[in-house]
């Protein structure tokens, strides 16, 4: 079934906003797609890629390892640590899919209604929606959620918010409508507005909520899991709500299978696999190559009571990386970002440590079609031309950057060459002491900030690479609170951040790199580039994946050009281990391992394992 298109002047007066164009039709539907038309009708009876008769039941328990913990539940805050799964209870209006990138479906709302020219949007809530406390949900609770978050959220949600919605208005108990800023993108902000969690505003005026502060009382929503309970730094659980009041929509189900969700927390990798070999928690996702090639020789493996997959990931990767601080003036020289770069040897650390598991990252947009290759042609190029004066030479003739390629041998000699030459060239050169010193004197120290042990064995090469260079670098390593502190500081040389960005990538660009995002915490190394902000602007005017593609191209192109990072490693697929209780699709969708989300309980198997005395609870 296609979206409907209602006359214009029927819906002028149905909406009770602007007279509308005749020729601006509307479209009254069940969801909205980005560039293609949605694969699924509105009488669709469950999401494709989900086991619509999956069992309901048992618990889901995953690691968060490496921490110090958390000390709230107000996720929307950067005060404080929250607790994961803390926005859990939060629902949207619209929801995205695993398998179709761009869509999202209705899940608040019954239908959405849109004119051709997207400058608007009313969304027709559902009248059976409820709060977990019983409570209706509303179009006022929408309305609260939307100024809530305009005025006291995040610094990316009062931006994006500021800068492209003018304003809201409640048409009726189940209706609100949006309106979008004149000039700006229109691809997504219909899917930016029914992307935004709805709060209870009685909660909110009960529990004297500030979005600004951290809070000791977990949230009130209206999703399919309510609190549960916490040991504070130690677990924390959500439990599904058996009233929620979406059980049986379409979009759902087959999905939210789990009694329980449930989070332990660790300080370390070690200490979280050897409690995952204890049964402390029952799934895994492996992020040491080291454990996988090697630690899974434990009783429960053996015994068969532990599976491990390599499951196919198609998503863009992580963009796994350390990055400079721009905002430090003596890290805007790229001379030396580049000479730094030189000096990871990516090649030696996958050999002798990753077990040659991982690849290395290149792009934001690694593993798709949308990362640059070879040097820029057609439209491209033609994106390139007027912004190159702001960008490195050879931009416009040459390949695009790649991370350097070095030896067997921890130290490449070759790249110790390329990287001297070039910090002679900026003018540090080396003294009596082998160390690196500018005219003036001051010795050249590279600090890369580290709150992982896992990590030590990586950086410390690195290190050891760089002082051959005659850089005074240093690992040094802090407890999770203290990076958190210092990285939303910016009270940093370098540290790790993750850039992958998405499929359909957008304003939201603006957040990671633009320099109106300079001082946002997304926009980690304090990026500014005239050119880099043209660049996405292109990206999120393009209206078809035609395009899109050569927008991204040269974003990508751009940016890895002025080598403001020294890229990593990724892998390909998920690395999970689990013990043998879960069910799962026997196809997962691209862009979802969806372990939380539509695996299931299997109870024969876990009764198998409890009288086998595998399982701890």
């Amino acid at each position: 079934m296609r979206p409907t298109a209602l006359p214009a002047l029927l819906i002028a007066a149905l909406t009770a906003g602007p007279a509308l164009a005749q020729d601006d039709p509307v479209t009254v539907a069940h969801g909205i797609s980005v560039f293609d038309e949605l694969r699924l009708p509105a009488d669709f009876t469950h999401l494709p890629y989900v086991n619509p008769d999956a069992p309901k039941g048992g618990e889901m328990s995953q690691a968060i390892p490496n921490s110090t913990g958390f000390d709230n539940y107000n996720p929307f805050t950067f005060r404080g640590r929250a607790a994961a799964l803390s926005s859990l209870p939060m629902e949207t209006i619209l929801e995205g899919t695993a398998d179709e990138m761009g869509a999202a479906y209705c899940l608040l709302c019954e239908t959405l209604e849109y004119p051709e020219s997207r400058d608007w949007v009313i969304f027709n809530l559902r009248p059976e929606a409820r709060f977990s406390d019983g409570t209706p949900l509303t179009a006022h609770d929408v309305m609260f959620s939307y100024e809530t978050l305009r005025d006291q959220g995040l610094s990316s949600f009062r931006m994006v918010l500021g800068q492209q919605v003018t304003g809201a208005e409640v048409l009726g108990d189940h209706r609100i409508r949006f309106d979008f800023a004149p000039d700006i993108p229109r691809r997504e902000v219909i899917q930016l507005a029914g992307g935004l969690p709805v709060f209870s505003r009685a909660d909110f005026e009960a529990n004297d909520r500030d979005l600004e502060q951290t809070s000791q009382t977990p949230f009130i929503g209206s999703g399919p899991y309510v609190f549960d309970r916490a040991d504070t730094n130690r677990f924390v659980a959500f439990r599904r709500d058996p009233d929620y009041w979406g059980a049986d929509l379409p979009i759902n189900r087959g999905r939210h299978n789990f009694d329980t969700l449930r989070y332990e927390y660790f300080s370390d990798y070690d200490a979280a696999f050897e409690a995952f070999k204890a049964g402390v928690y029952l799934f895994r996702r492996e992020v040491s190559s080291r454990s996988w090639a090697t630690g899974y020789d434990f009783p429960a493996m053996t015994a068969g009571h532990v599976i491990q997959e390599a499951l196919p990931d198609g998503t863009i990767a992580s963009g796994q990386t350390w990055v400079f601080n721009l905002r430090r003036p003596i890290w805007q020289d790229i001379r030396l970002r580049e000479a730094i770069g030189l000096m990871f040897n990516f090649e030696w650390t996958n050999q002798t440590q990753f077990y040659g598991l991982y690849n290395r990252v290149e792009s934001f947009w690694d593993n798709s079609d949308l990362k640059a290759e070879g040097p820029p042609q057609g439209a491209e190029l033609a994106l390139l031309e007027p912004v190159a004066g702001d960008l490195p030479e050879g931009i416009l003739t040459e390949a695009a950057v790649t991370a350097p390629v070095s030896g067997e041998r921890q130290l490449d000699r070759g790249n110790l060459r390329r990287a001297a030459a070039l910090l002679d060239e900026a003018g540090w050169t080396t003294g009596s002491d082998g160390q690196r010193r500018n005219a003036a004197g001051q010795v050249l120290r590279l600090e890369i900030l580290n709150d992982s042990q896992t990590f030590d064995r990586v950086i410390n090469p690195f290190v050891e690479n760089l002082r051959a260079l005659g850089i005074d670098a240093r690992n040094h390593r802090v407890d999770n609170a203290e990076y958190e502190n210092r990285r939303r500081s910016f009270d940093f040389d370098m540290l790790g951040a993750h850039l992958g960005q998405s499929e359909i990538p957008g304003t939201g660009l603006q957040q990671y790199f633009g320099s109106n995002a300079v001082d946002d915490v997304f926009n980690v190394m304090g990026l500014a580039n005239p050119a880099i902000d043209r660049l996405i602007g292109h990206v999120a005017a393009a209206t078809t994946r035609d395009d899109l593609l050569p927008a991204v191209h040269a974003l990508d192109r751009a940016l890895r050009s002025l080598r403001f990072w020294v890229p990593q490693w990724y892998n390909a697929d998920h690395l999970v281990a689990y013990y043998d209780l879960y069910g799962r699709p026997a196809e997962l969708p691209p862009y979802a391992l969806g372990e939380m989300d539509f695996w299931w309980f299997d109870a024969e198997r876990a009764d198998a394992l409890r009288a086998a005395g595998v399982l701890r609870r």
